[in-house]
């Protein structure tokens, strides 16, 4: 999958979230606008979960998939939040090879990005 732009990665990412959690068993709901910290509301069993949805298609210097933690804005471009400063529950991250990890907000230590390694081999999901 090519990720043509950042629009494209994030509509891809969010669609690919969708169908994950509607295709095991959740109740997905999606805000009415994106002010909020979470993408998404999934629902099941009556408990709630908020999830922030990034995509990726960087590779580092070893051939690691890099994902951003932080979220940039404004003329400067400047960093406004990071995920460990956000209220969700959980990371979904699609990478452009259709590889999906849900991570825990809880594990996550760094600020700005993470590495997907073998850490974090545990939240690889299939759709």
């Amino acid at each position: 999958m090519i990720f043509s732009t950042n629009k494209e990665k994030g509509n891809t990412s969010l669609g690919v979230a969708i169908a994950y959690y509607s295709s095991n068993g959740y109740t997905v709901s999606i805000p009415l606008n994106d002010t909020q910290d979470y993408d998404l509301i999934v629902d099941k069993d009556n408990k709630l979960k908020r999830i922030q949805v990034k995509g990726s298609s960087f590779k580092d210097k070893r051939g690691k998939y890099q994902v951003a933690l932080k979220s940039c804005g404004g003329t400067k471009g400047k960093t406004y939040k990071t995920v460990k400063d956000t209220d969700i529950e959980e990371l979904f991250i699609l990478l452009d090879s259709m590889e999906i990890y849900i991570i825990p907000k809880e594990i996550i230590n760094n600020n700005s990005t993470i590495n997907i390694c073998e850490k974090y081999s545990k939240y690889k999901v299939t759709l």
